[in-house]
């Protein structure tokens, strides 16, 4: 069974045997031994031991406190903070360790060493370096630990909520679909069925570009990536069927470039923009108009601009926006005057977003003498538009 990304993202809970692995880390190591070595060079002008000696000695005693410092890291307890503990146990463990290390050179005799008054200034003098320097190390360290446990926990925050975040897109885009795709097909039979009602003689070969309507838009429900190409193809035989309906006053151009034909396309988009071309500006208009569809790649950006151009009635007529203006979701709407509009333009500019992120946008621009050309721009394809689709 596949594991969702969510399932992915939680880290299974660490072991004692890894726990004290990343407690004794090679880098740890490494830095207790150098610390011991500079311990015991200063520390052996007041001994007569030979400078070795001295420096083995203190070599063990460090690894000791290293090895106790991992070990108290398993603490767990409500009244003992763990570092407060790991620090006790340094403190416990350097006077231990030193009388431990010298009592090989006694014959194992705790006497011996505590009687002989060089031995005595021996152990204190270590067990006080020890104690001087141990307990800021740890503490230094634990704070480190401290500081890196928390990116990683914000890090694998980070990594939930994006595994949420694709989870809520991919069904939101899956919702946004439903949404679409009906509203076409439902339309489009709506348009052949009052030809047939009318007795149109129109009517048998507008059945037959809803056939090739319907050939070109089937292939595309399943498809969650589709291809500029096959949209220009759907968007082509759409604008067949609706010069079927109105012959006189709806012409239109469709020229996308065989170098664009592979390029990522929303699905559905360019068709979106094409009904509302129809529905809202070539459909009021007394004469009708023309509707251009084009594309191409910004020479400079490196942006794919994708157009829909039409010369119906234009954004002044219903109290849209100034020409050449980028407006927001409301004034889109104005211009076109329908509230359905709003719901298809809301989906258009989220369906743009989930493909090609903030970058991706819409724009609408008012065409001289009148007329709009409705334009989707796509950042040009990278990691983050990839992710994003």
């Amino acid at each position: 069974m596949n594991r969702s990304p969510v399932a992915l993202a939680e880290s299974p809970m660490p072991t004692v045997a890894s726990r004290l692995r990343a407690e004794l880390s090679l880098k740890r190591v490494l830095l207790t031994l150098a610390l011991a070595v500079a311990a015991a060079a200063a520390l052996n002008p007041i001994f007569v031991t030979p400078f070795p000696v001295v420096l083995g000695r203190v070599l063990v005693i460090a690894l000791v406190l290293l090895l106790a410092f991992a070990v108290a890291s398993l603490w767990r307890s409500s009244w003992l903070p763990r570092w407060l503990a790991q620090v006790l146990a340094i403190v416990l463990a350097a006077p231990l360790a030193t009388v431990a290390v010298y009592l090989p050179s006694v014959g194992g005799n705790l006497m011996n060493v505590l009687s002989h008054e060089g031995r005595v200034w021996g152990v204190l003098s270590i067990t006080g370096t020890a104690l001087l320097i141990a307990p800021v190390l740890a503490l230094g360290a634990l704070y480190r630990q401290r500081d890196a446990e928390a990116r990683c926990e914000r890090l694998e925050f980070e990594l939930k909520r994006s595994a949420l975040e694709k989870e809520a897109l991919d069904a939101r885009l899956k919702l946004l679909h439903a949404q679409i795709e009906p509203h076409f097909l439902f339309n489009t039979l709506a348009n052949v069925q009052a030809l047939v009602e009318g007795g149109s003689p129109r009517a048998a070969p507008v059945l037959g570009n809803l056939i090739a309507y319907l050939r070109a838009a089937m292939p595309q429900l399943d498809q969650a990536q589709a291809t500029l190409g096959s949209e220009a193809a759907l968007v082509r035989a759409y604008l067949d069927l609706m010069q079927m309906r109105m012959p006189d006053r709806l012409s239109f151009a469709v020229q996308v470039a065989p170098e664009l034909a592979d390029e990522p396309f929303p699905s559905m988009a360019l068709l979106t923009l094409v009904e509302n071309a129809i529905r809202h500006g070539i459909d009021p208009s007394e004469q009708g108009g023309h509707i251009e569809v084009g594309a191409r790649r910004g020479a400079t950006s490196g942006e794919l601009q994708v157009w829909v151009e039409d010369s119906g009635v234009g954004m002044r007529l219903h109290g849209g926006p100034s020409r050449n203006s980028r407006p927001g979701p409301h004034e889109e709407i104005a211009h076109r005057g329908a509230a359905p509009q709003a719901t298809g333009l809301a989906n258009l500019r989220a369906r743009l977003a989930a493909h090609g992120g903030p970058a991706a946008r819409l724009e609408l621009l008012e065409r001289a003498p009148h007329g709009v050309r409705a334009q989707i721009v796509l950042p040009p394809a990278g990691p983050a538009s990839v992710a994003a689709s």
